[in-house]
Parts: C-alpha cells; sequence; structure tokens
C-alpha cells in the first residue's frame, strides 16, 4: 500500500479553499479595510513578511501550496476577524505547530479533502470547485469628493513697510 502524498495546490486552489474553510463560523471582517477572504496578492504579502510559510515546491513558475498554507491563512484570517492587527497574529502564529494551528483556524474537513482531479490540477484555468461561493461583501460607497475653496492671498505689504537694512 502506497503511502499518501500531501495535497498540493496552486496559489487560486488555496485562495479557494481558504474560502470554503471560512465559509464556516465565520462572519467576515471587522474593519472595512481588511478583506473577508485573502486573495493572491494578500498571499503572496503574507509569504513575504513570513507571515505563512513559503511554497511547498514550484512546478514550473507556479507555485504550490499544502493543508499547513491553508491552515495559517484561515487561522490569520480568524484572528483579523478578532480584531488582531498582523503583527500580533505573526508574534501569536510564529512557530506554531499544525496542531495549534488547527486550533485556531477550525478548518472544516470539507475544505482539506482532496479529490483525485484537485489533486492532479495544477495548470492554468479554471479548477475543480469546492464549495458554495460566498458573495463578495459590499463595498461601502466612497463620499463625494470635497471641493477644495481656494484659499484667500494674504494682502500684499506695503512697499514702506519693507526694510531695506543690509544683513549683519
Amino acid at each position: 500500500m502506497a503511502a499518501m502524498e500531501e495535497p498540493r495546490w496552486t496559489l487560486d486552489e488555496l485562495a479557494e479553499r481558504v474560502d470554503a474553510a471560512l465559509a464556516v463560523d465565520y462572519h467576515g471582517q471587522s474593519s472595512g479595510r481588511v478583506r473577508d477572504v485573502p486573495d493572491r496578492r494578500a498571499i503572496r504579502w503574507y509569504t513575504t513578511i513570513g507571515l505563512i510559510d513559503r511554497p511547498l515546491a514550484h512546478r514550473g513558475r507556479t507555485a504550490l501550496y499544502g493543508p499547513r498554507h491553508l491552515l495559517q491563512l484561515v487561522a490569520v484570517k480568524r484572528l483579523q476577524a478578532n480584531g488582531l492587527p498582523l503583527v500580533a497574529i505573526q508574534q501569536q502564529l510564529a512557530g506554531a505547530t499544525d496542531t495549534e494551528l488547527d486550533r485556531v483556524a477550525r478548518v472544516p474537513t470539507t475544505a482539506t479533502a482532496q479529490p483525485e482531479a484537485a489533486q492532479l490540477h495544477a495548470g492554468p484555468g479554471p479548477s475543480p470547485a469546492v464549495g458554495p461561493a460566498r458573495p463578495p461583501a459590499p463595498v461601502p460607497p466612497r463620499p463625494a469628493p470635497v471641493p477644495l475653496a481656494p484659499s484667500p492671498s494674504p494682502p500684499a505689504a506695503p512697499p514702506a513697510a519693507i526694510s531695506r537694512r543690509p544683513f549683519p
């Protein structure tokens, strides 16, 4: 009996799995400045600052991620939903084991399940469906720009008020 290989996902597949994991017992972010679900750019940034591990491997130019990355990302979003800034989250999760991450992330088993078709998918194009997609969070309308009133120019000083003393 062959040992089962750890699942590997592309960046898009990882983001879909994070979305599926957060569809359970997650009420979104309290701050309008933080996304409910991390996008590709955020995941790359989290990797750059060390909030999540570097990819497991690369297939050509495509980075491949595993279950630990899923745990890390879901834990980050759940802690952000509790109002913690990234710096505090980074300190809390630094060196965390998979068991500790699992306790914080509370990822449902359906998000980590690896259907055979998805395990083989790592190329461009649509990836297999992971679960029901959550509608995007509503974006509050931007307030209308306030026109700036021209500032009054200071009155010109009369020529007699200018001192003509030489510099010392």
